[in-house]
């Protein structure tokens, strides 16, 4: 059962918390009779998940209904999809009973606006993205949800739909992009998503990012490929896979364009763009070569091209970065409906150009824009799905509207021991969260009740256990604050000062990643461990740090370079050969553990004087793997549990062990966990 409160919804999550995703707890309200009565099953469907908060976050895409300016849906980067039938002051979700929460394209069919389209899998790349299970269509305004195919493309960066037939769709499949695959490309329907041709394939590598159809006539296509791949260590677009593709049979042939005045060098990721007034108008927005380490590079080719002649001949018109800023994670260009020269580019800053692309202004909707539909029918309409949400406006953009939206994406959550307890995490494109995990006041908990205590979007906020007016809480570049409730002031307490920002980890003296670990050690609330590929220890607040181990990872350094591809992107979420997890024994002081994300577990059990690898002891464990957790039995010294994540190594498969006899031995308990392409 849904229900709908002013400004944000509330709502039953489905499934348990991920690495990402809105803080949730379970209530015990419903739960009625002896526990000794009930399965382990039994106990946890009847406990219910509720929404505590906090509001955020990114929206990845966004449509409305034509000439209704009270209905809009958007699709949050992993948070399902919502609709709103009041001009976008109440929202619900709509996508919950379904197995997929990232969503990466939303079309409405123009012939029937009872009839939505949905493709899964974020497109906008980044280390922490999600990826999507295929197609999925409404034919009841988003009410029930059918799946339709396409389970393997990983991410859809655009669907398409025939201006009169809502049964014949084209979709752009990105691919999951962590390995070779088929699996990608441009594909059509014409019978409704029940069978599926392949029919624009260029090459296990590259996938299609954007397809438009000509608003005026329906056999002319203009697709986008590109060729990337990433992995736990770098992200690399662009190469020969990458290109802008012409069909004038519904998609039946293909003809790559080449020349003519388009780019002669390298290409990667491309956004393309038209408008019903002109179908001789095309915008491509090019990711060219800005990295003489990963290609040759004489000099910047440019960013904008524009055709005038239907796609025949095109020119550069503007080379400004501002238009594609950090290529790989926007690249989106949308035209007015009723001006081809009207065009708005979604990037770092929101920006508008009125002549053809060659000029722009600045305008504010939100930052990391990804998203823009514009109605044609009432072209002053607008809607944007940014990193803070979504932006609406009804008059062309002069002003902006944003609700707050409950689809936060926390990185880890945590909790303290006051009563009610409250809940910690850090909000991606936020700040740090601290809210309660109940409320005295009835009707939920308002988005008034939490707070930030220091660090920032990346990482863990951890509260000493003894004292909960002290939080720990991360950053990326390896910052670390101490907040203290009383004074509501956090201290810097970095490990090391410099900042690491743009530099690739094999350059640092101490690589920190995005989300390095934080722990307090059970047994001393004084004693805190951080990670970089050392463990580093205070036990007096931060003032001092004392590295208390060798290196524990492989200090690959062919992991540890620069990464991008044509355009060097952030390195922090990339950096590699660095520790992922932490963890202190609850019963046996001293016994700690630890884990990076190239794959080793050490052990020490004298506090930190040795350590011992016992990766080798850990039956069928493929190499590179990310230990993402390590958790010390609270009921023998000797037993932890510890999970592998292996997706960004193209292996989706789970990876759990346990270990009794402190790491000389362990068994794997992944055997009975469902397998699929989240698993």
């Amino acid at each position: 059962m849904r229900r709908r409160i002013h400004g944000l919804c509330g709502y039953r999550l489905t499934r348990a918390l991920g690495t990402l995703g809105m803080v949730a707890v379970l209530s015990s309200a419903s739960f009625t009779g002896a526990a000794s009565q009930v399965t382990q099953s039994d106990l946890f469907s009847a406990l219910p998940y509720r929404h505590i908060g906090p509001v955020g976050n990114r929206v990845s895409a966004v449509t409305g209904v034509p000439g209704d300016p009270n209905t809009y849906y958007f699709g949050a980067a992993s948070g399902g999809v919502f609709r709103s039938t009041d001009g976008g002051h109440h929202w619900t979700p709509i996508f919950d009973d379904e197995d997929v929460a990232s969503i990466g394209a939303i079309a409405i069919a123009p012939s029937a606006d009872s009839v939505i389209w949905v493709g899964t899998g974020e497109a906008f790349i980044r280390s922490n993205v999600s990826i999507g299970n295929g197609v999925y269509r409404s034919t009841d305004r988003g009410d029930t949800w059918e799946h339709k195919g396409l389970s393997t493309t990983g991410r859809i960066g655009r669907v398409v739909v025939h201006p009169t037939d809502p049964d014949v769709v084209y979709v752009a499949a990105l691919g999951d992009l962590y390995g070779p695959q088929e699996a990608r490309g441009i594909f059509r329907t014409m019978d409704g998503g029940n069978t599926w041709d392949h029919v624009l394939f260029v090459d296990e590598f590259s996938g299609g990012v954007d397809i438009v159809m000509d608003p005026n006539d329906t056999q002319i296509l203009f697709a986008a490929t590109w060729q990337m791949f990433m992995q736990t260590w770098g992200r690399w677009s662009g190469g020969p896979g990458s290109g802008i593709y012409m069909s004038r049979d519904a998609g039946d042939s293909w003809e790559r364009l080449e020349g003519r005045g388009l780019p002669t060098g390298m290409m990667g990721k491309i956004g393309l763009a038209m408008s019903p007034m002109s179908s001789n108008r095309i915008y491509a927005l090019i990711e060219t070569n800005s990295n003489r380490d990963f290609a040759p590079l004489e000099e910047h080719e440019g960013v904008l091209w524009r055709s005038d002649d239907a796609g025949t001949n095109w020119s550069m018109v503007n080379a400004d970065h501002t238009l594609a800023q950090r290529p790989l994670y926007y690249s989106r260009l949308v035209v007015a409906p009723d001006n081809p020269d009207e065009v708005h580019f979604l990037s770092t800053r929101f920006s508008r150009s009125l002549n053809g692309g060659e000029d722009v202004t600045f305008g504010n909707p939100g930052g990391d824009s990804h998203d823009m539909w514009i109605d044609p029918l009432i072209p002053d309409r607008m809607i944007v799905g940014h990193d803070g949400g979504l932006s609406i406006s009804t008059d062309r953009g002069r002003s902006w509207w944003r609700p707050r939206l409950p689809i936060a994406q926390m990185y880890h959550v945590n909790t303290d021991t006051r009563v009610p307890y409250r809940v910690y995490g850090n909000r991606q494109d936020g700040a740090t969260q601290m809210g309660p995990s109940n409320s005295l006041r009835g009707g939920g908990i308002s988005i008034g009740e939490w707070q930030s205590v220091g660090g920032c979007e990346t990482g863990f906020s951890v509260p000493d256990p003894e004292n909960p007016d002290i939080v720990w809480a991360g950053c990326y570049d390896g910052i670390l604050s101490r907040y203290d409730h009383q004074s509501r002031l956090a201290r810097r307490v970095n490990v090391w000062p410099a900042n690491a920002e743009g530099w690739p980890a094999g350059e640092l003296r101490y690589r920190f990643q995005w989300t390095f670990p934080i722990h307090i050690s059970p047994h001393d609330n004084e004693r805190v461990y951080v990670g970089s590929q050392h463990v580093h220890v205070t036990t007096d607040g931060g003032q001092s740090w004392e590295i208390l181990s060798p290196d524990l990872t492989t200090n690959d350094k062919t992991k540890q370079q620069k990464t991008g591809g044509l355009t060097p992107d952030d390195a922090g979420p990339t950096y590699a050969s660095v520790l992922f997890a932490i963890a202190e024994s609850p019963l046996q002081e001293g016994v700690i553990w630890t884990g990076s994300n190239d794959g080793f577990i050490h052990v020490s059990v004298d506090g930190g004087q040795t350590w011992t690898n016992v990766t080798a002891n850990l039956p069928d464990l493929p190499p590179w793997g990310t230990v993402s957790n390590i958790e010390p039995s609270s009921h023998q010294a000797g037993t932890a549990y510890l999970t592998v994540d292996l997706h960004q190594q193209g292996d989706p498969d789970p990876y759990v062990y346990k270990t009794a006899d402190f790491g000389a031995s362990w068994v794997s308990l992944s055997q009975t966990i469902p397998r699929s392409v989240f698993a």
